[in-house]
């Protein structure tokens, strides 16, 4: 394995599931090898082995860890995709976008098996049968909607899934031993008080210290107008999950280290997709001790971890949208792709009513973006290469030959590969993707020249090198780098 060994071994230590399928651990004093995320003690550093795959540890004589099934790993299966099923299952159960029965039979056909062996997998996999797993879900968006909004108990039941209010008391008191009610004692005060009647507000927590501000500040200076709306106490946007239309804003809760999510009801449908795209954006499920302790350790990142301890890297609500962004910014100011960006919403985005007039258009869809045609995009000021590569990447998504939803498991270096195979986008965007749409923490994109010229000026091939004693942690290190120019 080439990749440097001490950067691994802090990945494991880390056991950031981000990390899961891309290396392998050998433990030459058990002869098992584990995935990065094994819950077992972490093995000493001298007694690790690291692989890129399954099948490579086991060529060396190591034998899969029974805990956590190395063999299965997302991706990297050697023998079958039983996990990988099963995570797309819970996955489309969580988005809330398809009932158990259409989406057992839809995942059943990608992979060629039937809904029954698709059953086998899930109960194997996950312990429960879809249904319980369906309904697991189901009851723990209930009770966060029964103790952080005022909704009614019949409102809350059909939000959550149930198709009816007897159904859901059943399941509740068989379940919880307690009839729903109850939990309406336990009310937080101040949840969904500010909201009005179209919508309503629940809390997203995060390990702190967040740094908001900066996170606010990096998110207004590539806003999306008409799609987004950033201000120094707020972000809000325009939202389309599926077929379900309205819009969102997120502000700090004065309770606790959480975000305050408020939301039209016309997305309540789609609650866990809606809180895992938020959750990416604002990188809430960060570690910030465990990555903080990492760059602090080097000489030039120590001052800027201590002034930012919170320091997040903004993720992606929407892949493309970011995908889109970063061509547009391709060898020009962040200004001007802002710019232009909003001339590609105006003339390509579906309007929507909302109560500010700052949101007022969808972000457009891949496939409308991939029925135009050169011309049609040069009209808003993007050059030729710039609307060839967007074409592509439209093009690309719609074919599904290339994902950029974090939702699902992502082997970075295959989709930087595939990235760059496209016309027009180089080393620096397919990394600044990966670093934002895939939530790879290990990007970067050594080209950059901000990043260079805050380094003081160095070659890319200099850079790569500096930067390997921040891995696996390198997006949080180009944050860091961008927001404070190196003092040499």
């Amino acid at each position: 394995m080439t990749r440097d060994t001490k950067s691994l071994y802090k990945a494991l230590l880390a056991r950031d599931s981000r990390f899961d399928g891309i290396f392998f651990v050998g433990v030459t004093s058990t002869g098992i090898y584990c995935r990065p995320i094994c819950p077992v003690k972490p093995p000493k550093e001298v007694n690790c082995r690291f692989y890129n795959s399954a099948q490579e540890a086991e060529q060396a004589g190591f034998r899969p860890c029974l805990r956590c099934r190395p063999e299965l790993a997302p991706g990297n299966a050697p023998v079958d995709n039983s996990q990988r099923i099963a995570h797309l299952i819970v996955q489309r159960i969580e988005a809330g976008t398809i009932e158990e029965k259409a989406a057992l039979e839809a995942i059943a056909g990608e992979f060629g098996l039937s809904s029954r062996q698709i059953r086998r997998i899930i109960q194997k996999e996950l312990g429960v049968a879809p249904i319980q797993l369906l309904l697991t879900r189901r009851l723990l968006l209930a009770k966060q909607l029964l103790t952080e909004t005022r909704l009614s108990v019949t409102e809350i039941a059909f939000a959550s899934g149930f198709g009816s209010l007897r159904r859901f008391n059943d399941a509740f008191s068989s379940r919880y031993r307690m009839p729903p009610t109850r939990l309406r004692k336990k009310v937080i005060e101040g949840a969904g008080m500010a909201t009005g009647t179209d919508t309503l507000a629940l809390q997203l927590a995060y390990r702190p210290p967040y740094d908001w501000a900066g996170v606010l500040a990096f998110l207004k200076a590539r806003e999306l107008r008409g799609v987004e709306w950033v201000t120094d106490d707020f972000y809000a946007r325009t939202v389309q999950l599926e077929d379900r239309k309205g819009w969102i804003k997120v502000t700090p809760s004065k309770m606790k280290n959480a975000l305050l999510l408020e939301f039209t009801h016309s997305l309540t449908p789609s609650l866990p997709g809606l809180f895992a795209r938020v959750r990416d954006l604002f990188d809430l499920n960060a570690r910030p001790d465990v990555i903080s302790r990492q760059l602090a350790r080097d000489k030039i990142l120590a001052p800027f971890v201590k002034a930012n301890p919170g320091l997040r890297v903004p993720g992606a609500f929407n892949g493309f949208e970011t995908g889109l962004r970063a061509i547009l910014g391709q060898q020009i100011t962040v200004k001007s792709a802002t710019t232009l960006a909003g001339r590609l919403v105006a003339g390509f985005g579906e309007p929507l009513v909302t109560p500010y007039p700052e949101l007022n258009r969808l972000m457009p869809a891949p496939a409308r973006i991939a029925r135009a045609g050169v011309p049609q995009l040069a009209k808003l000021g993007i050059v030729s290469a710039r609307c060839r590569s967007i074409l592509a990447l439209a093009q690309a998504q719609v074919s599904g030959k290339l994902s950029l939803d974090s939702g699902s498991h992502h082997d970075p270096d295959e989709t930087i590969r595939r990235l760059a195979e496209l016309p027009g986008i180089g080393q620096w965007t397919a990394h600044y993707i990966a670093m934002r749409a895939l939530r790879w923490p290990d990007a970067f994109p050594k080209e950059d020249i901000a990043v260079r010229n805050n380094l003081g000026g160095i070659t890319a091939k200099q850079a790569e090198a500096m930067s390997q004693h921040w891995r696996p942690w390198r997006s949080y290190a180009v944050l860091h780098i961008w927001r404070n120019p190196v003092q040499r």
